[in-house]
C-alpha cells in the first residue's frame, strides 16, 4: 500500500486543492447561472412571464396556490451583484460542507434550507401585506454559514485574507451583518427568509435537535427492546426421572 502523497502547494504556501469546487456545488452553480442569466437577459414581458410561474411571492403561494415556486424560486437570482456574490460563496464556502457531508446529504441541506427560507419569506410578506418576490439562494447561503460555524466552530478562518476568525466567530459576524441589513433596510420578508434558513441549518447540524440523529436514536432504542440475550452452547440434556421403586425393599 503506497503512502498518500501530500497536497501540492504553490510557492507562497497556499493549498490550491482546497479551492476546487465539488460536484454538487458545481451542479447547483451551473443551474443557478443558467436560469438567472436567462431571466436577466429577458425583456420585461418575458421576465413577468417567468415570475408568474417560477418565482415565489405571497400572492403566488396564498392566492394562486403555486406551491412549486417554493422549489423553483431559489434557482432564480434577479440581480447581477447578488448572483456574483452567490457564485463566490458557492465556490469558497459550500464545497467544505459538501466534503464533510457527502453530496446526497448536501443536496438535502440545500433543499430544506431553501424551501424553508422561501416559505417563511412569503409568510412574512403575507402578514405585512407586501407582495414581494422571494428568490435566490441567499437563505441557503446563510444557512451554510450557520452550519459551518457549528461544525467548524474552532476552525481558523481568514476573512478576506485579513481578519483571522474562528468558524463560530465568522458565523456570528455574518448573522449580525444579515440582521443589520434586514433591519436598516426594513426588508422584513428577506429577514424572515434568512432567519428560517438559519434556524433550519442550526437544527439539522445540532446533535441535540437534529431530526436525523433523533430518528437513528429511536431506531437503536427500538432494536434494543427487540433483542434478547440467548444462552450459547448445546442445550442441556434433560435429567432422567428417578426410579424410586429401586430403593424400596
Amino acid at each position: 500500500m503506497t503512502p498518500r502523497q501530500p497536497p501540492r502547494k504553490s510557492g507562497i504556501g497556499i493549498d490550491w486543492s482546497q479551492l476546487r469546487i465539488t460536484r454538487g456545488a458545481l451542479i447547483l452553480v451551473g443551474i443557478e447561472l443558467a436560469v438567472s442569466l436567462m431571466w436577466l437577459m429577458a425583456d420585461l414581458a418575458q421576465r413577468a412571464k417567468l415570475d408568474e410561474y417560477f418565482v415565489a411571492s405571497p400572492s403566488q403561494i396564498f392566492e394562486h396556490y403555486r406551491i412549486w415556486t417554493l422549489v423553483t424560486s431559489p434557482l432564480i437570482e434577479r440581480g447581477f451583484i447578488p448572483l456574483l456574490l452567490t457564485v463566490i460563496m458557492m465556490w469558497v464556502l459550500i464545497p467544505t460542507l459538501e466534503r464533510f457531508w457527502g453530496t446526497p446529504r448536501f443536496f438535502r441541506f440545500v433543499a430544506i434550507t431553501s424551501i424553508a427560507g422561501t416559505a417563511a419569506g412569503c409568510g412574512v410578506g403575507y402578514l405585512t401585506g407586501n407582495d414581494v418576490a422571494i428568490a435566490g439562494l441567499e437563505p441557503m447561503i446563510l444557512g451554510a454559514i450557520v452550519a459551518f460555524g457549528v461544525i467548524y466552530a474552532r476552525q481558523p478562518v481568514q476573512f478576506f485574507g485579513v481578519l483571522p476568525l474562528s468558524g463560530r466567530e465568522f458565523m456570528w459576524g455574518m448573522l449580525a451583518v444579515f440582521t443589520l441589513a434586514a433591519v436598516l433596510q426594513q426588508h422584513w420578508e428577506a429577514g424572515g427568509a434568512w432567519a428560517a434558513a438559519a434556524l433550519a441549518a442550526a437544527i439539522m447540524t445540532s446533535k441535540k435537535w437534529s431530526p436525523g440523529l433523533a430518528w437513528k436514536r429511536w431506531r437503536i432504542a427500538r432494536a434494543r427492546r427487540r433483542l434478547a440475550v440467548l444462552e450459547g452452547g448445546l442445550p442441556k440434556a434433560k435429567a432422567k426421572p428417578k426410579d424410586e421403586q429401586r430403593f424400596l425393599n
